[in-house]
């Protein structure tokens, strides 16, 4: 994948991604009261460059990441449960160039070296307010709280992740398509996540998505999703002239480059499909 909407990586919160891909249950149904669930989650991306703000792909400061991920859900009524989350990441830089000026070549790229560590605690609070858990339709607002599990490096192609805390608060919906077919479901959800400002600069975001699965059989699961993010604030770093932003754009100062990595715009559409 290549990163959008900016020249550096905009986010390497790779536990972000999995939490908002919605990657392993469906978070507009609740579970029953009393029932908890540990998944263990693993993820591979890699990095294959960078996109200007006009949409070209530069093909440097290419990286790779991989990140197991810890998660705990327990429900304490049938409406209201809780998650908890951690990441365990794994970065290093895979170019054989130096990043393009004026991008620093940092110690922990130079290295080509694995850097590893914990990311980001997240929390999630959960409450069904129609359907339940075995219900044909069903809406969940929901509140995250997510916060470095410690002072981790942030700059850099293999960085662990931005170093932020945030607030995410967000509903999903969800209803069975029993009058196509008992085995087909859709659901759909939005969050606005309040991002801690670095200098004074806003990155908070608003994520959607939406989903469609079909169960094949009893065991197996087929599904759909697409993703949107958009970035309500952030910095550019332009393109090339001719641009209507031309490079280094709104990175324009020693200060706002050794913070561009966890600063920067990141707007984007995904889509994906899977089994379960």
């Amino acid at each position: 994948m290549s990163r959008r909407d900016g020249f550096s990586p905009a986010c390497k919160a790779i536990a972000l991604f999995l939490a908002t891909a919605n990657h392993a249950k469906a978070q507009a149904w609740v579970p029953p009261r009393g029932e908890g669930s540990i998944s263990f989650s693993y993820q591979r991306i890699d990095n294959t460059g960078h996109r200007r703000t006009n949409g070209h792909l530069l093909p440097r400061g290419r990286s790779l990441d991989m990140s197991l991920y810890l998660e705990a859900e327990y429900a304490f009524t049938n409406r209201l449960s809780l998650t908890a989350g951690l990441p365990y990441v794994f970065a290093k830089y895979t170019d054989p160039n130096p990043p393009a000026s004026p991008i620093p070549y940092l110690p922990v790229d130079q290295c080509h070296c694995w850097q590893s560590g914990w990311q980001d605690f997240g929390i999630t609070a959960r409450y069904n307010l129609a359907g339940g858990a075995s219900g044909a339709f069903a809406l969940t607002p929901s509140i995250s709280i997510g916060a470095p599990s410690h002072d981790y490096n942030f700059r850099g192609e293999s960085a662990l992740g931005r170093d932020l805390r945030e607030v995410r608060m967000g509903v999903d919906a969800g209803r069975r398509l029993d009058a196509i077919s008992s085995n087909l479901s859709v659901q759909g959800g939005y969050s606005y996540a309040f991002v801690q400002k670095v200098q004074s600069i806003s990155s908070n975001r608003s994520n959607a998505s939406l989903e469609g699965d079909y169960f094949v059989k009893k065991k197996l699961l087929v599904r759909g999703q697409v993703f949107w993010q958009r970035t309500h604030g952030g910095l550019r770093f332009g393109s090339l002239s001719p641009a209507d932003l031309v490079f280094p754009g709104e990175v324009n100062t020693p200060e706002l480059l050794n913070q561009h990595d966890r600063l920067l715009r990141d707007n984007y559409w995904r889509a994906g499909g899977g089994l379960a």
